[in-house]
């Protein structure tokens, strides 16, 4: 097999002007015949031949993947291939060095649209979460949602059936109200266009194939006038974008506090609180409850206060502190004993430790409601209970959530969550 000396030059680009490219570039092109350029604009690359003085051009056009690698495969000489931006970055680079050697490759970026975009709209992008659903399912753009980054950019497709991909997981993830939706189009080129997008309404009829959306987290002054009594949003809850555990789930969290049939008078403790969602939620429910949270995680204590502001509602106590030290160092008579308890966030032996020490302060219809996603535990938890002489029952809550896509709609599973309920008899 006769070796291939030639090289395939991968030229990134952000402008259809010539004489934008740096000097080394345009003497590649004047001197390489064989020029590769994908069809949204090969007219405007043709156009460069008029600069070319030295040499006939030929010029092939395809988006099509594999009619592009058997061409280049076809050509005996040196090759330029026109890209977008960087070809390394969501680009053509990937399938270049699937099936050409290194050696026979050589890339030259430019700016990838998503730094330009983000030139433009004067924000820092060094902690931006980067997605392409431009010829892909949506699936990365769907986990990447779920943890609410504090920017996300989207390679789009260039039918815009993908921009109303987006706006749906955005309403499907109650998101709407989250972030800017900020459309940017022929970013780089003479027609570029950045407008944000007000996605309560339709999305224009005028918009450009060729364009990226960036998510932009809003900066939310909250209000809890408008908030429902019960079944609260996750997003209006601050907690720690890669702590995303310390939240409890909006169908979790509505099932724990139907559980918990909250009395208008007493006391809940919220053991393991995270963020307080749980606590904080059922003093929307029955504002005069005493509300203890207890969560040892550094800084919960002001995620708890953010979020009891967020939902007007105030706890007696907040404590960020293991429950074991507050067992061995706290006189216990001095608080109201728990009528509720939630236990959550701690380990199976924290938990035996938990019902052990406070089922002797409940009474008769005291209730506890354990979170559990650990299997193996759920027997020893449920023994403890019933020899506390509570009466127990166990439900599996399995959500999906529907999420749209290109073909129509998939539904997402959620975490399964296993509920351990005790209520005390005797």
């Amino acid at each position: 097999m006769t070796e291939i000396n030639r090289k395939i030059y991968v030229v990134g680009i952000n402008t259809y002007i010539f004489e934008d490219l740096p000097s080394k570039l345009q003497d590649l092109f004047l001197k390489t015949e064989n020029i590769a350029v994908p069809n949204s604009y090969f007219d405007e690359i043709k156009s460069w031949s008029k600069n070319d003085l030295e040499k006939k051009k030929s010029f092939f056009s395809s988006n099509s993947n594999i009619k592009l690698v058997n061409w280049l495969r076809s050509q005996k000489t040196d090759v330029i291939l026109i890209s977008r931006g960087d070809p390394l970055w969501f680009g053509i680079g990937r399938i270049l060095l699937e099936n050409f050697p290194k050696d026979e490759l050589i890339f030259y970026p430019s700016n990838t649209c998503i730094q330009l975009a983000f030139s433009k709209l004067k924000i820092p992008w060094q902690d931006t979460v980067n997605v392409s659903i431009h010829g892909r399912d949506s699936t990365k753009l769907v986990e990447a949602l779920k943890t609410r980054p504090s920017n996300l950019a989207i390679i789009t497709d260039s039918n815009n059936i993908s921009l109303e991909i987006i706006k749906k997981n955005l309403s499907e993830l109650n998101l709407i109200d989250f972030y800017d939706f900020w459309l940017c189009e022929e970013i780089g080129f003479d027609n570029e266009n950045i407008r944000k997008i007000n996605l309560k309404e339709s999305l224009p009829s005028d918009i450009s194939n060729l364009n990226i959306v960036v998510l932009t987290k809003i900066k939310n002054n909250y209000s809890n006038n408008n908030l429902p009594p019960f079944g609260i949003s996750d997003h209006i809850f601050k907690t720690f974008d890669d702590r995303p555990n310390l939240l409890t789930k909006r169908e979790v969290r509505v099932q724990i506090l139907a559980d918990l049939e909250l009395p208008k008078k007493g006391g809940i403790w919220d053991i393991g609180a995270g963020c307080g969602s749980i606590g904080l939620e059922a003093l929307k429910i029955s504002p005069n409850l005493d509300l203890f949270c207890i969560d040892k995680r550094i800084g919960s204590k002001a995620l708890i206060l953010e979020n009891s502001k967020r939902l007007g509602v105030k706890p007696k106590f907040i404590f960020e502190e293991d429950i074991n030290n507050i067992f061995n160092t706290r006189n216990l008579s001095y608080f109201e004993k728990p009528n509720r308890l939630v236990i959550g966030g701690c380990d199976k032996k924290t938990k035996l430790q938990i019902i052990n020490t406070l089922s002797k302060i409940m009474s008769i219809g005291d209730i506890i409601v354990i979170p559990i996603i650990d299997i193996q535990i759920i027997k020893e938890l449920k023994e403890e209970l019933e020899n506390k002489n509570f009466k127990t029952n166990l439900n599996l809550i399995q959500t999906y959530k529907s999420l749209s896509i290109a073909e129509g709609i998939r539904l997402e599973p959620n975490n399964p969550v296993f509920l351990l309920k005790g209520k005390k008899y005797i």
